[in-house]
Parts: C-alpha cells; sequence; structure tokens
C-alpha cells in the first residue's frame, strides 16, 4: 500500500508506551508522514483548545506491529484497507458512535464501497484519503505504449522501468492481469501471476519503494509504478506537462486510508471531534488542496482550489488491497522466487 517513505523526521516524538491520559485536552494520531497538514492541526487547536500530538509509522506492518507488541496511548490511527479489515477482526478497534459524526453524510458513496466488503455499514472506519497506485509514463521518451501494466513487457524499455519493492501491489496486479482476484487461494493462479511478475523483472531496473520518485524525475528512469504524490513533488510545473498517469482498468489498485478510534484510546471524545472538524468542506478542501489528492468530502470539491492529480470516478474499477492472510504465506513464497529470479 502507500507511504512507505518517512519523508520527513517528526517534530514531535512520543514515547511509545507512556503517554499520559491525564491531560483531556490532547488528542494522539499514530499516522503516516506529511499525510494531515499542520494547518489542519492549528485550526482544530485553535478552535477546540485539544492540541494534537502526532506519532509517525512507515508502514501498516510497523503501526500493527508495535500496537500488538504493546504500543499504547494513541487515539486515532490512519491504517490502509487491509490492516483496517485485520483491526477490526482483532477487536483492536472500536465500533463507531455515527451521532457523534454529523459530516460523515459528505464523504462519497463510491469510497464507503470500497469497503464494504469487509464492513457492510461502515461501523469501524471514517475514509480519510483514496489514492491509486498508478503507473507514470515519460512521455519524452515513451511513445505508443499500452495502459495497463503489459507495458513491462517492453523489452525496448530494459533498464528504464522500476516496479514496488511491495509483494501485495505487484502480484494483486499480476493477478488482475490474469481475470483472478488477489484472495485466490489457487496456487496455480498464484504461480501463473509469478511467472508473468519474472517476465516484467527481466525489464526492470530494479523493485524500488523508496526512489522512484527521484529516478523518473532525473530521466533516469521513464516508466514506474508508485503513488502519484510521490512522482509529482519532485516535478515542476512544465515537467509535470510531460506525465502520464496511469490507472490500469484491469490490474490498477487503489488504496483507502482510514481513521479508526483505538479500543483502549484515552481520549476517545477527542477523536471523534477532529474526525468530525477533518470532514467539515471548508477544512477538507483545504487539505485536499495542500495534498493535491480528489476529494473523496463532495461537498468540498466545490471549495478546492487546486486541480487534484486524478478524479475518485478514475478508481472505480481499481481493487482496494485486501487482507489475504489465507494465502499470504503461499504468495510469499513465490514472491521470494521472483526475488532471487535471474
Amino acid at each position: 500500500m502507500k507511504k512507505i517513505l518517512l519523508l520527513l523526521t517528526l517534530a514531535f516524538t512520543l514515547i511509545s508506551c507512556g503517554k499520559s491520559s491525564k491531560d483531556e485536552n490532547t488528542l494522539y494520531i499514530y499516522g503516516w508522514a506529511d499525510y494531515i497538514p499542520k494547518e489542519t492541526y492549528q485550526a482544530f487547536e485553535k478552535e477546540t483548545g485539544i492540541k494534537v500530538i502526532e506519532d509517525i509509522y512507515s508502514s501498516n506492518e510497523e503501526m500493527f506491529t508495535k500496537l500488538k507488541a504493546g504500543g499504547a496511548g494513541y487515539d486515532i490511527v490512519l491504517p490502509s484497507a487491509d490492516y483496517t479489515e485485520i483491526m477490526m477482526k482483532e477487536k483492536m478497534i472500536d465500533k463507531l458512535d455515527k451521532s457523534k459524526l454529523s459530516t460523515l453524510k459528505n464523504i462519497d458513496p463510491l469510497v464507503l464501497e470500497k469497503l464494504q466488503y469487509f464492513d457492510k455499514n461502515n461501523d469501524y472506519e471514517v475514509p480519510y484519503v483514496m489514492g491509486a497506485t498508478v503507473i507514470a509514463v515519460n512521455k519524452d521518451y515513451v511513445k505508443d505504449y499500452p495502459r495497463d501494466y503489459s507495458i513491462y513487457n517492453r523489452n525496448d524499455l530494459k533498464g528504464r522501468m522500476t516496479l514496488l519493492d511491495d509483494m501485495r501491489e505487484v502480484m494483486t496486479s499480476a493477478l488482475a492481469m490474469n481475470g483472478k482476484d488477489q484472495t485466490t487461494s489457487n496456487e496455480k493462479d498464484i504461480a501463473d501471476a509469478a511467472e508473468m511478475v519474472k517476465g516484467w523483472k527481466k525489464n526492470i531496473a530494479k523493485f524500488d519503494s523508496e526512489s522512484f520518485g527521484k529516478g523518473f524525475a532525473s530521466g533516469d528512469f521513464w516508466v514506474v509504478q508508485g503513488y502519484p504524490d510521490n512522482i509529482f513533488r519532485e516535478l515542476d510545473a512544465d515537467e509535470r506537462k510531460k506525465v502520464d498517469f496511469i490507472i490500469p482498468e484491469k490490474g490498477g489498485t487503489a488504496y483507502v486510508d482510514s481513521f479508526v478510534i483505538l479500543s483502549n484510546a484515552p481520549h476517545k471524545e477527542n477523536a471523534y471531534k477532529f474526525i468530525e472538524f477533518i470532514h467539515r468542506p471548508e477544512i477538507y478542501a483545504q487539505l485536499a488542496d495542500i495534498l493535491e489528492t480528489p476529494s473523496i468530502n463532495i461537498p468540498a470539491r466545490e471549495l478546492m482550489e487546486v486541480e487534484p492529480l486524478f478524479q475518485i470516478e478514475d478508481l472505480k474499477n481499481t481493487q482496494v488491497l485486501r487482507d489475504i492472510h489465507d494465502t499470504l504465506d503461499l504468495q510469499n513464497k513465490y514472491w521470494q522466487e521472483i526475488l532471487i529470479a535471474d
């Protein structure tokens, strides 16, 4: 899923297991780097008097491991959909009291539907951002290309392409290219997808989840699988015009990162106030402008001043990564084969 990069050093570092619950005017958030604008925190504190203290993780796995190991004191976490599903099953998060969330009605039903495969009534999460894993193509160097993952079969682009160093992203796309679901337990399906990826590997420079944005911006790579914000933040306005972002109808993946309230959260009322605040149209419009992401908040769209990198409608046919607990080891077995293959 998105944001495995820790882009900036955290301004406020929390002691992992010793946060005080005595200060009722405090809210502890455990989330992604650079994800909630500082302007949003400042506006919330000014209005409510509640100080937000943020701790950062660089992957869902890091977050989950820390919480399961006893990391306590956090109120809100922002997992991606597959980990929201896992945390719900593990009873780590509260069922929401929707009477305290008057702004829920602002969220696009398309986004809510992406989560209803595991949470039918969206009782455990409030979506924050929906985004896409894209194939970015430098149009100055690449011509007449397919708009899906078959571009990685292009021998003429050998050494100028990268894929994410992320089993779930790559294998989910390969399975979908073969018409198979990411949750398949059929070993032949997984083996066939792995063979496809081995073919792609022959043409890529590397699996890269850290520097694909910089490599694309420098011209070292002409085709990269990655996240639009990580790519565009490296480019100026003229350079952005040279980029084609492909969100494949076949093989495309998306992420929905949501606010969840931990079952042992010490400041639950503050958590509800913050989540409700975020989805006020004027607040969400400001943060969407800063992030350059499409607004999942319908009334906020009319207030935005910055054109997002893509539209929510572009994600209609994408798959959100799901919990594949039953087949994770099997997929990982074939992923290790891919990594060592010539």
